[in-house]
């Protein structure tokens, strides 16, 4: 399996807070060549009105992100609405507060993590963990990270991000061939260095090593790369997206 780019909708949230935005914005994406696209940051719309809008941009949904309180209390409607959008995949963007303080907080986590997974697992859905740098944090010998993909089921999957992972002193591609076979999307995202502080770049436009991180994607079975841009830092997101897809078909993707 080839590794395919896609868009992380995140980075246009500023962008798709109604749906005449949304539509508007889909359609740029479109136009600057991508084919999938990672639903999160997404304003008030109706599901079926999303679906009609991304089959006629036709746009593939690979993931979405989808918040703690709607996968604890409203995990059928969840289900549907992913059916509705033909999104196979489901990842949640971060673990809540309450389960960061220790090491028993990320094996709490873990469980709850492990039964929606099965229970996504039975409607025919994936279900992957989005990390930032906290959980690089050291409880004794090991990190937040390393006891919760211990502590967690198989069918609990990652969604490795790149910049996140070094920010915490973790190395992407080590990561990424360390949870080998079990990860469908990776959120790629470069660090720079600006005035002396790690900053978000487009991919490529940074230090990250990129023929190392496909390499290991490829090898390691990741279907999709979301591009994504927390932070634009003043720039024109869509140009930020757009750059990040020219840099990565230039790298061969």
């Amino acid at each position: 399996m080839k590794l395919k780019p896609a868009a992380q909708l995140y980075t246009l949230r500023d962008y798709m807070q109604t749906p005449k935005d949304i539509a508007a914005s889909l359609h740029k994406v479109k136009a600057m060549g991508y084919d999938a696209v990672q639903l999160s940051g997404l304003g008030a719309i109706d599901s079926r009105e999303l679906a009609a809008i991304l089959e006629g941009e036709d746009l593939f949904a690979c993931v979405t992100h989808t918040g703690y309180a709607r996968l604890n209390d409203e995990l059928p409607a969840v289900i549907a609405e992913h059916h509705q959008w033909e999104c196979p995949n489901v990842a949640i963007g971060s673990m809540p507060g309450e389960y960061q303080g220790d090491a028993s907080g990320y094996k709490r986590f873990a469980a709850w993590a492990s039964d929606i997974a099965a229970k996504l697992a039975e409607a025919k859905l994936t279900f992957s963990y989005h990390n930032h740098s906290f959980e690089f944090v050291r409880f004794g010998r090991q990190t937040g990270l390393e006891i919760f993909y211990e502590q967690s089921s198989p069918l609990v999957l990652a969604e490795i991000d790149t910049y996140w992972v070094q920010h915490g002193g973790g190395e992407p591609t080590a990561w990424i061939k360390r949870l080998a076979g079990r990860q469908v999307v990776i959120h790629f995202k470069d660090m720079a260095m600006c005035e002396g502080k790690q900053v978000m770049a487009p991919v490529g436009e940074g230090n990250l090593n990129w023929p190392g991180i496909i390499e290991a994607c490829n090898a390691g079975g990741v279907a999709w790369a979301a591009v994504e841009q927390d932070n634009c830092y003043g720039e024109n997101p869509f140009d930020c997206l757009a750059t990040s897809l020219r840099n990565m078909k230039e790298m061969g993707m």
